[in-house]
């Protein structure tokens, strides 16, 4: 008996990262091993537009990881993002004929069929259909009917389509890099599993992942989620906005944003200079501190006051005792707390992916950076998705139980006994009825 083995992969703007873990009897996750690799220009917010590119960052970053777990991985977990995510709600209703019989599992599941045929804007897929509540018979605001007797049964669910095209090319790079798409989920649902607690799900909590290309908002109230977005700016366009307003290199601009950085130009000091080197002997160029600041302050503004327009539309507003949790590489950025709540007026946290880590297999592990790979793993066990990947020699995870060989033994042996028993009957009733020869040559 093997225990089960999933592999999260994060196909970022900045990095493609990749998780090897399984759950332990405590449902804490096991890491066993993790792969990074610079996505290299080949996605953009959130997007494949390099195919070669980004499937040779997902072979050396699978690669990695299994080197490290010492597991044969085949299958894996996939997050997707972008602007060409959205989102909608949608009611169903379903006539149940047998008037006496009980509210099933089944009555659901046929709800949420009929949802995944709800018609959506050309070139479009739905990847998630995601249940609010129910009304059975008029009585609104259940969520969960099963055991409740009823004829008319109505859902509201929510959800979540993204481009074909986008979806095919995940799954091209994947299998280019000779693996297996086990499922998509959208990334901020992945983030939640990875930095929310039942708690803040349950009270009312939105959910922000800024990562390298976009900024994900994903509100939850009553453990439901209510709201789903995708802002197409992230961490990158910062720094292209240091890049153009101090007349500096790429990487120079994202060592000033990460070094140097700050969300808040007033709480910086006005005569700290930062010196740049020059290129190819030329002068060394001077940073003013406070204006670098101004300049991540204006478009980190302009990225919190989208996130806080989706929280107004979501009619959500009221309704989020646990405020916003900010996770993602931009959530490292300094003085961003204090930005977010000047700008929704709602209190704000760092969401780390370190709760539902069983071990300290790296302390970087426990970075806002790598919620969603953590959260991919989670929702594979959360969504059923639980798909074998081979070890190699992981004697840990590799599980004996002599009794299941012995019945295993047994039952091999009788199917033995049992075909060896027809295969002599039939020899006996070919005799009778043909020649031997004949029979022979049948055999043969």
């Amino acid at each position: 008996m093997t225990k089960k083995i999933v592999v999260g992969l994060d196909i970022g703007t900045t990095k493609i990262c990749s998780i090897v873990g399984r759950l332990n009897e405590h449902n804490k996750l096991e890491v066993l091993g993790v792969g990074k690799r610079p996505s290299d220009g080949g996605v953009t917010r959130g997007v494949v537009t390099n195919i070669n590119k980004t499937v040779d960052a997902i072979i050396h970053s699978v690669k990695q990881a299994e080197e490290i777990s010492n597991v044969d991985i085949q299958n894996v977990h996939v997050g997707i993002a972008g602007s060409h995510i959205k989102s909608f709600q949608h009611s169903g209703m379903l006539i149940r004929q047998d008037v006496e019989s009980e509210i099933t599992q089944t009555d659901l599941n046929r709800l949420e069929e009929d949802m995944h045929r709800t018609a959506v804007q050309p070139g479009d897929k739905i990847l998630h259909v995601l249940p609010q509540d129910y009304t059975v018979d008029g009585e609104p605001n259940i969520v969960d009917p099963i055991g409740m007797a009823g004829i008319r049964l109505e859902g509201n669910f929510h959800i979540i389509t993204g481009q074909i095209s986008a979806v095919k090319n995940i799954n091209r790079c994947v299998q280019r890099s000779d693996f297996q798409v086990a499922g998509v989920t959208l990334e901020p649902l992945a983030s939640a599993s990875a930095v929310l607690s039942p708690e803040e799900l349950e009270a009312g909590v939105a959910l922000v992942d800024i990562g390298g290309g976009t900024t994900d908002v994903a509100i939850f109230h009553e453990s439901i989620i209510r709201h789903s977005a995708v802002i197409p700016y992230g961490g990158d366009i910062i720094t292209k906005d240091i890049k153009e307003g101090c007349s500096v290199m790429q990487s120079h601009a994202e060592l000033l944003k990460v070094k140097a950085g700050s969300c808040l130009a007033e709480l910086t000091n006005e005569n700290e200079i930062i010196t740049i080197p020059g290129i190819r002997g030329r002068d060394p160029k001077e940073i003013s501190v406070k204006n670098l600041a101004k300049i991540i302050e204006a478009r980190m503004s302009e990225i919190l006051n989208l996130v806080y327009y989706h929280i107004k539309a979501s009619n959500m507003e009221k309704k989020l005792t646990c405020g916003i949790v900010l996770t993602g590489g931009g959530a490292m950025m300094k003085n961003i707390l204090q930005l977010c709540e000047l700008t929704t007026g709602l209190d704000t946290r760092i969401g780390y992916p370190n709760e539902h880590l069983a071990n300290s297999f790296s302390d970087d592990l426990k970075s806002p950076i790598y919620a969603t790979a953590v959260g991919l793993v989670l929702r594979g066990y959360q969504d059923n998705l639980q798909f074998d990947n081979s070890e190699k020699v992981l004697e840990e995870v590799q599980v004996e139980d002599p009794k299941e060989e012995v019945e295993e033994s047994k039952q091999k042996e009788s199917k033995k006994n049992f075909f060896n028993t027809i295969g002599n009957n039939l020899k006996d009733w070919l005799k009778d009825e043909t020649d031997m020869k004949d029979f022979d040559d049948i055999n043969k």
